[in-house]
């Protein structure tokens, strides 16, 4: 389980043969094979390690639900370690499974934030509630506004400086992992 608290970003180094490596600083430091990272929110484990990058499989199912099939060498992807049961609890519930790929609407700068609209598939918008929360590449954010098939949240510049999330542009592709709370209480209420 993750929080949606980005620890780093790295970049693409290659993606070919169902095979990602990502070049990382940050959180090389006692990653082991076998760990789980959320690359971008999206849930993958540690096959290889090399002097600064990790190494992943990507599984089909992975390529037909996220936006990892979009990665070119030198894409900036988001970085966050499995929590511990021991952690500081900072975002909210992430699972890192990836509910659906959305895209960035607008993005606008404001005097201390920039607010994204982003737009998501059908079937989504049951899980979006005003000041809910939603994992967008990864980064644990909250609803300003839902409407018709697009929500906007706001970042503060210190989100934007540490998160992949000041390199994106209109049109580009992003992760989008409900809120898990929301997906239970959807299902049960439906039954």
């Amino acid at each position: 389980m993750f929080t949606g608290i980005v620890q780093g970003t790295g970049k693409v180094v290659s993606f070919y043969g169902g095979k990602l490596t990502v070049s990382c600083d940050i959180l090389l430091n006692g990653v082991r094979v076998g760990e789980s990272i959320a690359v971008d929110g999206c849930c993958l484990t540690v096959v290889g390690r090399r002097r600064s990058s990790l190494v992943f499989d990507v599984s089909d199912e992975t390529l037909r639900k996220t936006k990892v099939k979009s990665y070119r060498h030198g894409t900036v992807v988001n970085l966050e370690r499995a929590m511990k049961a021991s952690d500081r609890f900072g975002g909210h519930f992430v699972l890192g499974h990836v509910d659906g790929v959305g895209r960035i609407e607008q993005m606008k700068k404001n005097p201390g934030s920039i607010a994204i609209t982003i737009s998501y598939p059908k079937g989504l918008s049951r899980y979006l509630i005003d000041k809910g929360s939603v994992s967008v590449d990864g980064c644990s954010l909250t609803l300003a506004l839902s409407g018709r098939n697009r929500f906007k949240v706001y970042i503060i510049p210190h989100t934007a400086s540490v998160t992949n999330l000041t390199y994106l542009k209109t049109g580009d592709p992003v992760n989008l992992e409900m809120d898990m709370v929301g997906k239970y209480v959807a299902r049960l209420i439906s039954g």
